[in-house]
């Protein structure tokens, strides 16, 4: 994983070949120039300063929260307070002017460990600041549970929200894990996490784009 949260520092990628036109409905193919995102704050314990990074993809369609050390357990020897942990990041998004950006999709991934009767909830919403912050959603996991685990969260086109154009606006994140023992063993441990290893385990935002009305 790349190390470190860039607080005050950025991640931005380029794209080289040529924009091409703008697809029906005011949709738009990502804008040729780089986008920058710089992280505001973080906050949560899942996710304390220096244990998540985000990067910019190649081609401007989507951009990653890699975490490091986010995980919720429960049973054996467990914090009691380990159960539900959480994770808010605020970021800058920098985009070139004339375009503005939507999440069409997000995906969710990482590791559970549940025990027979235990299971697991992952809940994440965003939204842009100054707006209303969006419903949470969920996504339920039961034991027994060994495996890798992904979870998808997608939004129709018509009812993309996107970042007000001229105006800078952060954008917020905030996710969940929350791991509850049920009827399993309360000595036996039960986890789930939204972390990595090795950098390929990560949140992945995709961005839809248009372009903004001509002054």
């Amino acid at each position: 994983m790349a190390s470190g949260l860039f607080l005050g520092g950025a991640v931005a990628a380029l794209v080289t070949a040529a924009m091409p036109a703008p697809h029906s409905g005011g949709i738009a193919d990502p804008p040729p120039d780089k986008i920058v995102i710089d992280v505001a704050t973080v906050n949560g314990s899942g996710c304390r300063p220096g244990s998540a990074a985000v990067a910019v993809s190649e081609d401007n369609t989507a951009f990653t929260v890699t975490y490091s050390e986010y995980l919720a357990q429960v049973g054996g020897n467990s914090d009691p307070t380990a159960f539900r942990k959480n994770c808010q990041l605020s970021l800058i998004v920098h985009v070139p002017s004339g375009f503005t950006y939507a999440i069409a999709q997000a995906d969710y991934r990482g590791f559970a460990s549940l025990q027979s009767g235990a299971n697991a909830v992952q809940r994440s919403s965003y939204y842009f600041q100054g707006s209303s912050q969006t419903v949470f959603k969920n996504h339920t996991f039961n034991g027994a549970l060994n495996d890798n685990w992904q979870a998808t969260d997608t939004t129709d086109w018509a009812n993309l929200v996107y970042a007000p154009c001229g105006v800078q606006r952060n954008f917020n994140i905030n996710t969940e894990l929350r791991v509850n023992a049920g009827s399993s063993s309360p000595s036996k441990v039960s986890f789930m996490t939204m972390d990595s290893t090795d950098g390929d385990i990560n949140t992945v935002y995709h961005m839809a784009w248009k372009q903004c009305p001509a002054k």
